[in-house]
């Protein structure tokens, strides 16, 4: 059992906690209000980013002293909206929120995965027709087979999860946001997930 804190308690961050705590891990999910992010953090190993990326460095980078140590789980991307709400543009162009996190926080380790699918797949990653992927990207080798450990937990299989390497090649994943406005426009909100195909 580990003890995590997700930050953030919309349908990402309800959907985690859901299944993580079904898995039997102890979980805490809070809203973005700083005061009980910042006990949540302190008191957990584990902590997940599920607040909106746009947001996410400014909210994360106060609770520098709270994630010293910790393992912080990036699931968001960083863009713009258009005007149906949907995303725009990455924030970060030529860079990724996982590496800015990374760099504000250098006394955590940052892992980013599960950014590359509609949230329904995060948890439920078997009931798409197709296997799906689930990328890892950080500096840390443990932290990610920590990572890798929980997302087996999630239902991902071993053969589903691909390291791409360190945490800049989260500018990748997060990228292929930008698909999205357009596989939700044409087909609506059916859960998909970015798939590597063999």
């Amino acid at each position: 059992m580990t003890t995590i804190a997700v930050l953030g308690n919309g349908r990402v961050g309800g959907n985690l906690a859901t299944a993580l705590t079904r898995a039997g891990h102890q979980v805490t999910a809070v809203d973005r209000s700083p005061g009980e992010a910042a006990a949540a953090a302190r008191a957990a190993g584990i902590v997940i980013n599920a607040t909106p990326g746009a947001g996410s460095l400014e909210r994360l980078a106060a609770l520098r002293e709270e994630l010293h140590g910790k393992i912080l789980v990036d699931v968001s991307n960083a863009t713009t909206d258009g005007p149906d709400g949907l995303p725009a543009d990455l924030l970060h162009p030529g860079s990724s929120l996982a590496e800015q996190l990374q760099e504000a926080l250098p006394g955590t380790r940052v892992v980013k995965t599960l950014n590359t699918m509609l949230f329904p797949v995060m948890t439920a990653p078997a009931a798409l027709a197709q296997a799906p992927t689930a990328f890892l990207s950080g500096d840390d080798p443990q932290a990610k087979q920590t990572v890798r450990e929980l997302l087996t937990d999630l239902g991902w299989r071993t053969e589903w999860i691909t390291d791409l390497g360190g945490i800049r090649t989260a500018r990748a994943t997060e990228a292929a946001v930008l698909f999205v406005p357009h596989v939700i426009r044409a087909e609506g909100f059916t859960p998909f997930a970015i798939s590597i195909a063999r």
